[in-house]
């Protein structure tokens, strides 16, 4: 029976160092012993800043002014967060899962068999313990997170979109190890994506765009009262790709893509690829024998966690050694053997978006990360202030203009990284998972833009585990299983345009 609370506020006033606007005004808040929780509001509503609030680590360990007139905190607690990277404390997996242990005085020749039993249950399977933690990918890197946490057996469970990062079998076998550990601890999740959890918890929370609670309830109370209010809030509801499909942006991204232009047609492609190799930590980390990308193609890459789909874009773009034929718009960037400069021309002509949008942050504020981008336009002062107001509006990030990079949310941070790349306008657009941490109004903007390019003749090459995506929207899609690019296919989306394409091809052949 739940009956008494864990952790609470009342009355709770927060704001962020500099900003104007509060993110929490007099929210009160409770949890009970045993309740299964989750949190739903769009990005950026402060889902993610009351789990800290919550656990005590603001203001305990970030220093953010406050307020309540009540405070409870759980006796004990662990909380995952939304990026992984902030949480090790140790440069290898044995090291941080050890760095547990040895807190809660596990003898040593106890750890081993105890960490083998933890990754055994996130779905994290290593033959090596000691491997640098940098050396896994994102998803590998969230079920290690994940672990860590288990290990200390917490009576409450802080998870701060514990799936974002992680294939779709990673995902279900994440949520399955939750259920598992869940019947006498009390959860308060965080989440997008909600399909795998919608069973288990018990109360869902729904937040408005400004931090208040709009109400909450049994799951499906919440969903069939509130609908209205989450089609606005653009939060991933039952059925939301059904309802976006329908609406006009929806047939446009998803019905057959015809040629936008007579460059769209050309013959000659954006990228080749022949007996191609990316190198890593002195193995091949991915293979591909042969493909070819062309203006207009929308290509999702799509295979479990590890299988090398970072490290194919990585390769690309020159920040990984590479071997085999790689020609990049009619240029032999296996022939340039000074590194450096194949990175230069990789950047001249392709746009990149990093796995962890914080990795190409160089500027303090909001909009000057936009402005740096925009420096090669020669646009003037106005031009500029007017070109950054609207990419703004488009990402969904105005009125964080003077936002610090590093104080958004993951979600925005994500599409800060995305409207970086978007104002460049390469011929090529690498995206490595672009919507993870993403409400659906914004998966659906980003979705919007890559359209946008993609009918201008731009390709776009998109790392992503969203089924939708790569099944609906993708023109064609690329499987990455063990290293190696395993098959390639023209989606039916696809199939229109690459028909049209061969008749040019064809009929090109024949000409004088």
């Amino acid at each position: 029976m739940i009956t008494d609370t864990v952790a609470e506020v009342r009355d709770l006033r927060l704001k962020f160092p500099g900003e104007t606007s509060f993110v929490f005004k007099d929210l009160s808040f409770s949890v009970r012993r045993g309740e299964k929780m989750l949190l739903l509001g769009p990005s950026g509503s402060g889902k993610s800043t009351l789990l800290q609030v919550l656990s005590g680590i603001i203001p305990n360990l970030i220093e953010v002014p406050m307020r309540c007139a009540e405070k409870i905190l759980p006796p004990s607690w662990g909380l995952l967060f939304q990026d992984p990277d902030t949480q090790f404390c140790m440069p290898y997996v044995d090291e941080e899962l050890a760095f547990v242990l040895e807190n809660l005085a596990v003898p040593q020749s106890e750890m081993s068999q105890r960490m083998k039993e933890v990754l055994e249950k996130v779905g994290l399977q290593l033959g090596e313990l000691h491997v640098p933690i940098d050396s896994l990918s994102q998803g590998m890197k969230q079920r290690l997170a994940l672990a860590s946490v288990l290990l200390s057996n917490p009576e409450v469970l802080f998870l701060d979109e514990p799936s974002a990062l992680l294939d779709p079998e990673g995902r279900k076998q994440i949520w399955k190890s939750v259920q598992a550990i869940a019947e006498n601890r009390t959860l308060i999740i965080v989440e997008h994506r909600i399909e795998e959890i919608i069973g288990f918890v018990d109360k869902v929370v729904l937040f408005n765009p400004d931090g208040q609670i709009v109400g909450q309830g049994h799951p499906h109370d919440v969903f069939r009262i509130f609908r209205r209010e989450l089609q606005e809030y653009g939060i991933w509801y039952p059925g939301v790709w059904k309802d976006f499909l329908s609406s006009p942006d929806g047939q446009t991204l998803s019905e057959s893509v015809k040629p936008a232009s007579v460059e769209e047609i050309s013959s000659i492609p954006h990228l080749v690829l022949s007996a191609f190799r990316g190198m890593r930590y002195g193995g091949t980390a991915i293979e591909v024998d042969h493909a070819e990308v062309y203006p207009g193609d929308f290509i999702a890459i799509t295979g479990p966690n590890g299988a090398g789909k970072s490290s194919l874009l990585l390769s690309l773009m020159g920040l990984l050694a590479a071997e085999g034929t790689y020609i990049l718009r009619e240029t032999r960037m296996d022939k340039l053997k000074n590194r450096k400069r194949k990175f230069e021309m990789a950047a001249h002509e392709i746009g990149f978006v990093f796995q962890n949008p914080e990795f190409q942050f160089i500027a303090d504020q909001v909009s000057e990360e936009i402005i740096f981008s925009l420096r090669e336009e020669g646009l003037t002062a106005e031009e500029v202030s007017t070109k950054v107001a609207e990419i703004l509006v488009q990402f969904g990030l105005q009125g964080l203009e003077y936002r610090h990079p590093y104080q958004l949310s993951l979600g925005q941070k994500r599409r800060l990284s995305v409207a970086g790349a978007a104002v460049l306008k390469k011929p090529l657009l690498l995206l490595d998972e672009p919507t993870f941490g993403q409400d659906a109004v914004n998966t659906f903007a980003i979705l919007k833009f890559c359209e946008e390019m993609r009918s201008q003749g731009m390709a776009i090459m998109m790392v992503t585990h969203e089924e939708m995506i790569a099944d609906t929207v993708a023109t064609h899609r690329w499987e990455i299983s063990e290293g190696r690019l395993v098959s390639q296919q023209v989606t039916k989306r696809g199939r229109n345009r690459d028909n049209m394409n061969l008749i040019e091809r064809v009929e090109g052949s024949f000409s004088t």
